[in-house]
């Protein structure tokens, strides 16, 4: 995106992946609203439909969507996320042409293991949970009862 960006972003995100999860706690901890939006594609209701997309089209990577319709995803969505943050200077390596294209096969190998880090601790720890069951991926098997305690 070569111009002028129309604030704010949207951020479509997956909050069931740890990593992702924890990435987002951190922008959220340092975008105004009227900068950076957050929709996690994981929510009841979410329709990935309404916007010309399927849902394994947006859990494949990161899409953002600027205010005037823009899309941008993958890296590009990471790199303005942060730019939005405030957080800029961290995420330039991800515009420099001699690290974009090392950089982008990292996200990519990334994006191809994701689903296989479920096991990795979660930041919102029980909040994956919804009433009285956590849900796990079929390779940790069975859905958990919580304990009254709110743990597993």
């Amino acid at each position: 995106m070569d111009r002028e960006p129309t604030w704010p972003l949207t951020l479509y995100f997956d909050g069931e992946c740890p990593l992702c999860a924890r990435e987002i706690n951190t922008l959220r901890g340092r975008a105004a609203p009227e900068r950076l939006r957050f929709v996690d594609i994981r929510d009841e209701g979410f329709e990935p439909e309404s916007m010309a997309l399927t849902f394994a089209q947006m859990e494949s990577l990161l899409h953002a969507r600027f205010a005037d319709g823009t899309w941008v995803t993958g890296l590009d969505a990471t790199l303005w996320s942060w730019r939005a943050a405030g957080l800029a200077f961290w995420a330039a390596p991800l515009s420099w042409r001699l690290t974009r294209p090392i950089l982008n096969l990292g996200y990519r190998v990334f994006c191809r293991w994701r689903p296989h880090l479920a096991w990795l601790p979660h930041p919102d720890g029980g909040a994956r949970c919804k009433g009285d069951s956590c849900t796990v991926s079929e390779a940790e098997g069975a859905p958990h009862k919580r304990s009254s305690s709110g743990k597993y």
